[in-house]
């Protein structure tokens, strides 16, 4: 069997483990079926035929329910091509027959096995000491491995943060040569540091030898997800999971957009991110010296903005302004400095690589020339005076509403009704300080028939709640 996945990390190119689908689920979300296969099938696009080179799709975890083994199973069968297709479960030999079966017989096919690595884990999960735990992964990879020649088995070692480095590097090598093909280390409850990290990746992978592909399993719950997955690229791990929008359990874990996005935009600056890996003599692997030998072929990353779309709309978890690399505030200028130089205000041009067009937001910061360019777009020429009055009216409506965006549509029917009373410049909209409170009100704040209210902030769909499982 051509364990591509492998392959790949050995050759140093990256492999993201995509855990929107399984991992996302304990964020509260359930991904349907037939979603789960269109959102497999475009992550694999974004990098053409070398889908199944660099991502592995976690379908989900069979055990779960029927109605879950039936989504993974329709995941690799129908998203067979595009990635790898992985089930999830639990370390016991019924849950490792389970997972093989969701998969059986499809191209690229993975199980992920999950064995606790900690003292803590292991008496939780298994009840047993650490030792006796990791001793039976090795004995489940071997029968995992043995049952279908034609299923890659992998491992992730839960609660690796809080494990002993030469007993995980001692389980490592032994599950390798048992026929695991990656062995993933979790930080299962987002408690490391970067130098944590950093010394956990470079010791397991120093103690477990050449022959072990290490991943990444990260979470952010201290908001160091994407810093400690760093760590662990600069320690030469080539595999690491991540997921859209970083959903997962509690606080989450790795945005796959905001990992792809940094390492593929500046193959220059991405060699400067990783540099060489920590405590090795040998260089990185080949291919892997450079921020352009991560890839195979390069994601394509002006599909990112809309997959990450697609995820918020069947999730619920929204696209905020200030969302990095797919957020609503990316290209958008609406001060007076930024719309003169944007390019002073970005690190990077977001429609050469995003595909995302500059967009200019009409808020109670604008300045004249802020104004004046959103006229232009609703079709009204203003002069410098109008442009001043104008500026006044937005900031005013702002204020009023206690809302710093003002809606185009009610700054078009301010033009527009002035322009069609024949008005010859526009009124300022300030209240006067000698007008009553009725009066002012009714100088600065138009008619509903005249203006069009603000649109109301978008609500958030609520979002069903998948069963329990296990949470590496």
């Amino acid at each position: 069997m051509q364990d591509v996945v492998r392959e790949s990390a050995r050759a140093g190119r990256l492999v993201v483990w995509e855990e929107s689908a399984r991992d996302g689920a304990q964020a509260k979300t359930l991904m349907p079926a037939g979603f789960r296969v269109r959102l497999a099938r475009a992550q694999g696009e974004a990098f053409g035929a070398d889908g199944p080179r660099h991502v592995v799709f976690a379908a989900g975890f069979p055990a779960v329910c029927t109605e879950e083994f039936e989504a993974v199973r329709k995941v690799a069968v129908e998203a067979e091509g595009a990635v790898s297709v992985a089930a999830v479960c639990r370390g016991t030999r019924a849950d490792a027959a389970q997972a093989v079966a969701a998969v059986r017989g499809t191209a690229h096919a993975r199980v992920m096995l999950v064995v606790p690595a900690s003292e803590a884990m292991a008496g939780v999960m298994v009840h047993r000491d650490a030792r006796r735990a990791l001793a039976e992964g090795v004995e489940l990879v071997r029968a995992a491995r043995e049952s279908d020649n034609g299923v890659a088995v992998d491992v992730c070692l839960a609660d690796a943060s809080r494990a002993d480095h030469g007993a995980m590097a001692q389980a490592a090598a032994a599950m390798t040569a048992a026929g695991a093909g990656v062995v993933l280390l979790a930080d299962t409850v987002g408690r490391q540091l970067p130098g944590e990290a950093a010394a956990m990746f470079a010791e397991v992978g120093a103690g477990a030898g050449a022959g072990v592909v290490l991943g990444s399993h990260l979470h952010n719950d201290l908001g160091l997800g994407l810093a400690n997955t760093l760590e662990a690229l600069r320690a030469g791990v080539r595999v690491t999971s991540s997921s859209w929008l970083g959903i997962a359990e509690r606080s989450g874990m790795v945005a796959t957009e905001q990992l792809l996005f940094l390492l593929a935009h500046d193959p220059g600056r991405a060699a400067l991110l990783l540099g060489p890996p920590a405590g090795r003599t040998d260089g990185l692997p080949p291919g892997g010296g450079d921020g352009g030998g991560l890839w195979w072929t390069a994601p394509d990353l002006t599909r990112l903005p809309a997959i990450a779309a697609m995820v918020s709309e069947h999730t619920g978890v929204p696209l905020t302004v200030t969302t990095p690399v797919v957020g609503t505030g990316v290209g958008s200028i609406s001060t007076g400095t930024p719309f003169v130089r944007p390019d002073l205000f970005q690190p990077y041009d977001p429609k050469a690589l995003l595909g995302i067009e500059p967009g200019v937001v009409l808020t109670h910061l604008a300045s004249a020339r802020v104004v004046t360019a959103v006229a232009a777009g609703l079709g009204h020429r203003l002069d410098a005076a109008q442009a001043r009055a104008a500026m006044t009216w937005v900031k005013a409506r702002a204020y009023r509403t206690g809302r710093a965006e003002v809606d185009e549509q009610a700054f078009g029917g301010y033009l527009d009704g002035l322009a069609a009373a024949g008005a010859t410049r526009l009124p300022d909209a300030r209240p006067s300080d000698a007008q009553p409170p009725s009066a002012q009100h009714s100088a600065a704040q138009p008619s509903d028939a005249q203006y069009p209210a603000a649109l109301p902030s978008p609500t958030r769909p609520a979002t069903a709640t998948p069963g329990s499982e296990v949470r590496p």
